[in-house]
């Protein structure tokens, strides 16, 4: 019975996800949601901005605390291992809806793009992006990133797989495709508004520093073999030359990825 509740927690984790990313992709693109991040009334300036900073810092700090392993050693003293991933995503996901719920739009342009052959391809980078994401999930183990093959392992009495290394399609030129997807979809529109540019500011600087952090944590994991990947392949643009190394993957190999 405690395996089925998990499973079942695990399935309702993995749906807010879902539900969640279509949502960003239609908050960031202006695209169908009722709510995104161009739209409504514009209020006071600097109220909005004092808003927006602390929406966006409230999922960078969720996102980033309960991705450390010493933070995870301490959690799973009151939640069990197998749905911590799950209650990392479920969390994650209802901060995001807080954010996309009470942002405030800034709609002051900063740019506008006119020429349609070039707004179509800022519009088909967007997409790229958003493409790649989904990709790069599955080249890691999809349902793991996201709790669902830690829930249903218990379900069926298995252990959970072992971090090991591998070469998967995208890591072998840039080691973080899925923090690339992301600035390539908040950064491609056409229309930038001051409050999508500070959106994109924001989350392009707690995407470096995210990097750091995971990082850290994969060096003391893995040692050499991460240094070594980390020397030989680029971390977001990939540079001609870099040589067909490892990627990590198995449980707990995601770090701290999970998609806005």
């Amino acid at each position: 019975m405690a395996g089925l509740l998990a499973a079942l927690y695990g399935i309702g984790a993995y749906a807010s996800f879902l539900v969640t990313i279509l949502y960003a992709i239609g908050f960031v693109g202006n695209l169908v949601v009722p709510k995104s991040i161009d739209s409504g009334t514009a209020g006071p300036l600097a109220e909005s901005v004092i808003v927006d900073v602390l929406l966006l810092g409230l999922f960078a700090i969720q996102h980033s605390v309960m991705a450390r392993q010493g933070f995870k050693r301490w959690w799973t003293r009151f939640v069990p291992s197998a749905i911590e991933r799950s209650t990392y995503v479920l969390l994650a996901s209802l901060v995001l809806m807080l954010l996309f719920w009470q942002w405030r739009p800034i709609t002051t342009p900063i740019w506008t793009v006119r020429g349609p052959l070039t707004a179509a391809i800022l519009d088909a980078i967007f997409w790229l992006g958003w493409a790649m994401l989904v990709l790069s999930t599955f080249l890691i183990s999809h349902f793991e990133l996201f709790g669902l093959s830690q829930v249903f392992a218990r379900l069926l009495g298995r252990q959970p797989s072992a971090p090991r290394f591998r070469t998967p399609f995208l890591y072998r030129r840039i080691r973080h495709p899925i923090y690339l997807s992301f600035l390539l979809s908040f950064w491609s529109t056409p229309i930038m508004s001051l409050g999508h540019l500070l959106f994109a500011v924001a989350t392009t600087g707690y995407i470096l520093i995210a990097i750091q952090l995971e990082e850290r944590d994969l060096l003391r994991q893995f040692g050499d073999e991460y240094r070594r990947y980390r020397g030989q392949v680029a971390m977001l643009l990939p540079f001609p030359g870099g040589k067909r190394t490892a990627r990590t993957g198995g449980q707990g190999s995601p770090g701290n990825i999970y998609p806005l």
